[in-house]
């Protein structure tokens, strides 16, 4: 399989959102690739967007989403996650798409260890996995070694492995886990995924 062209990311932001369902995440580091289909994404779009980091203009830390489209942004939240964002539009337009939920296809051995198991001793079961944004980038092994990755090469890359959900399965709601920007309703996710992160 093929990653996806840069023209994909090259859109609309809401477009590339609704049309990342369903494709599958890929990430190959030291022989151990892992892979997931994505059920769960939010947008965050521009300057006027509060809850966007270009909010406050560039910056050093949001210098990528101001990039050409179809690289990664990926960030440390809160001093304890990565989450990985796909940068959309034009270059100088602010715009990506946070994946928040995958449900794993290859790898999940790769993933189980780098999960380990909680606190309680209990193994994270499949569907966990890569359940939430920062659960996601753990199991796939993903850091700020990868920002500004291009999306287009053979290490970090999404591609189409058939199986896009039907429209009449996707959903959108509010982006949910910030305190800004509430009120926009771009999130998108599978109907019915155990994996999905938020409200189902």
């Amino acid at each position: 399989m093929a990653a996806l062209p840069k023209t994909f990311y090259d859109r609309p932001t809401l477009e590339v959102a609704a049309d990342l369902l369903g494709k599958v995440l890929v990430h190959r580091m030291t022989g151990r690739p892992t892979a997931g289909r994505i059920v769960e994404v939010e947008a965050y779009i521009g300057e006027a967007d509060p809850a966007c980091h270009a909010a406050a203009g560039p910056t050093r830390r949001n210098a990528p989403l101001y990039g050409p489209p179809g690289i990664a942004y990926v960030y440390l939240n809160y001093g304890i996650h990565f989450l990985f964002n796909v940068v959309t539009e034009a270059e100088g337009r602010p715009a990506a798409v946070l994946i928040r939920a995958l449900e794993p296809v290859e790898g999940l051995e790769v993933m189980r260890a780098r999960r380990a198991p909680d606190r309680s001793g209990r193994e994270v079961p499949d569907h966990e996995l890569c359940r939430g944004p920062g659960s996601l980038t753990r199991a796939m092994g993903i850091t700020l070694a990868d920002n500004l990755a291009d999306l287009t090469g053979q290490r970090l890359y999404v591609e189409d492995r058939g199986g896009d959900p039907p429209p009449a399965s996707i959903a959108w709601t509010p982006r949910i886990g910030i305190s800004a920007g509430t009120d926009r309703p771009w999130r998108c996710y599978v109907k019915g995924s155990a994996a999905v992160s938020g409200k189902n």
